[in-house]
């Protein structure tokens, strides 16, 4: 590399030879990946090929699919335009995924900043100074015999450390597995703000036909009860028969304002999710009349999960940052080498300062070996070792927890299917019930107060099936959501290799 009057090419090139030669040394231990799992499921019992069926709008039987390949807008599926305007909305308003998105530039800029180091720093300085000098036994201005007198000093500094032992390699690759790790946490970001719209979407489609059964159940008891109140003015039926009437129609009265009171909690959530202040943003009803149930369901081997969940991969990517940082505290208790140049000129008119004679250089080089700094550098090692422990014991535990949010997902959707065929049959038996009910009223067979039941009963079905369907909705948001959501299959992303972070190199 040339520079100007400051001779420093030739250090400068024994730096580049130095480090051409000792390129594949550096302290501390390479890192290396942690095995997949070997399970091949995600519990003791074999996965049916289905869930059970019930023939009515969100009980048809869903597919599970093994190795299925999952979409990145996975949450088109439910077939909502209404879902997916909101989600669309949501992902270029919610601040938290804006945090997330700073977070990762910070990291990225980190990186580029510590790789600045693997090259030299030049600096330039310009000093103009007046100066006097005593007259008589000191020396003063050697063309002139003035003690007072300006000095002009252009000054050009090279200064660069050699990575012998990798010291800033090692950095480097911690800084980079952060800024992955960092990727990887934004994707985490992404994932759950997809997946809690989904199920708050879900959760406000069921309270609110819970809370429309419920003021259906409010004012059939209450004709029931004018109902009894008739009969007991007519001396048909004793008082108690009223009280208890009154007791069940308070009973279900004081159950309609929590269910209001969710519902509004769940919009304000909802609108939160959007990015925006209640009241500031118009948000459409949800109805589970709105929603399609996916039928096919996908099953990603346990091979494949480590790569997919987002948490499992930013853990990864800080236990490779801590492996790191053992050789970047292992390569401060060896000698550290630098080089040095410095080159300039120094005049007493500015006009002078680059004529031939007013030029000065140095070169240096050093090198400095700690010899005793009260174990300091040795429990940094220690503690970066430790660290590294902590990280692979975090990195377990995640990988344990993803395995367990699938597992109980699956299970989740089984047993789900099984109370909403329930559902279905309690809600088929109180129809039927009703219908006869009906019928006898017209032909005499039996009272008014009869149907009333009937329709009671029926009422209260249709909430049990509101919160069963549901269930089953969310249940399923949840399996995308413990699958990893199918993010890789972004435009921009990939399983394997980074493409959407400049500089961030991604491994399979």
């Amino acid at each position: 590399m040339k520079r100007t009057s400051v001779k420093a090419s030739a250090p400068l090139g024994l730096a580049a030879a130095c480090l051409l030669v000792i390129a594949g040394c550096a302290a501390g231990p390479d890192y290396v990946r942690p095995t997949a799992p070997t399970a091949t499921g995600y519990s003791s019992a074999a996965l049916p090929t289905q869930t059970s069926s019930a023939p009515v709008q969100g009980g048809a039987a869903q597919q599970f699919v093994a190795g299925q390949d999952i979409p990145a807008q996975w949450w088109t599926l439910f077939r909502s335009p209404a879902l997916n305007a909101l989600i669309e909305h949501a992902l270029k308003n919610n601040p938290n995924l804006a945090a997330a998105d700073a977070a990762l530039r910070v990291a990225q800029e980190n990186l580029y900043a510590q790789q600045g180091a693997f090259f030299p720093t030049v600096t330039a300085s310009y000093t103009p100074s007046r100066q006097k000098t005593p007259i008589g036994s000191l020396t003063t201005n050697a063309t002139s015999g003035a003690s007072l007198y300006t000095l002009h000093t252009a000054q050009l500094n090279v200064g660069y450390t050699l990575d012998v032992f990798g010291a800033n390699r090692r950095e480097v690759e911690s800084l980079q597995a952060q800024a992955d790790s960092q990727r990887f946490q934004l994707e985490a970001a992404y994932l759950s703000l997809t997946s809690n719209l989904v199920v708050a979407a879900v959760q406000e489609a069921s309270l609110r036909g819970q809370a429309a059964s419920t003021e259906a159940l409010i004012k059939l008891e209450q004709e029931q009860l004018d109902l009894l109140k008739q009969q007991l003015s007519a001396g048909a039926i004793a008082e108690a028969g009223v009280v208890a009437q009154e007791a069940i129609l308070a009973q279900t009265k004081a159950s309609l304002p929590p269910l209001n009171r969710q519902l509004a909690q769940q919009r304000d959530l909802l609108v939160a999710l959007a990015g925006h202040t209640p009241g500031d943003f118009a948000l459409e009803d949800f109805d589970l009349a709105m929603l399609d149930l996916p039928q096919a369901l996908p099953v990603s081997l346990p091979s494949k999960l480590v790569e997919q969940r987002p948490d499992i991969r930013s853990a990864e990517e800080q236990l490779h940052a801590a492996s790191a940082q053992i050789g970047v505290a292992q390569a401060n208790l060896l000698p550290q080498i630098t080089l040095s140049a410095t080159g300039g000129s120094v005049a007493y008119e500015i006009s002078q300062l680059f004529r031939s004679g007013n030029a000065f250089w140095a070169l240096a080089a050093g090198v400095t070996q700690p010899i005793f700094d009260g174990a300091t550098l040795l429990h940094r090692k220690r503690a970066a070792e430790a660290t590294y422990d902590q990280a692979a014991a975090q990195y377990r535990a995640t990988v344990i927890t993803a395995f367990q949010n699938v597992a109980d997902a699956l299970q989740a959707l089984r047993f789900d299917a099984d109370a909403l065929q329930e559902a279905v049959n309690a809600e088929r038996a109180a129809d039927s019930s009703l219908a006869i009910a009906k019928r006898q009223v017209e032909i005499g067979d039996v009272s008014d107060l009869a149907l009333l039941t009937a329709e009671l009963a029926y009422q209260q079905s249709l909430i049990n099936l509101v919160q069963a369907r549901a269930n089953r909705y969310a249940d399923t948001a949840a399996l995308f959501q413990a699958l990893g959501g199918g993010w890789w299959n972004r435009a921009g992303t990939d399983l394997v290799s980074e493409k959407s972070a400049p500089g961030l190199r991604g491994r399979p």
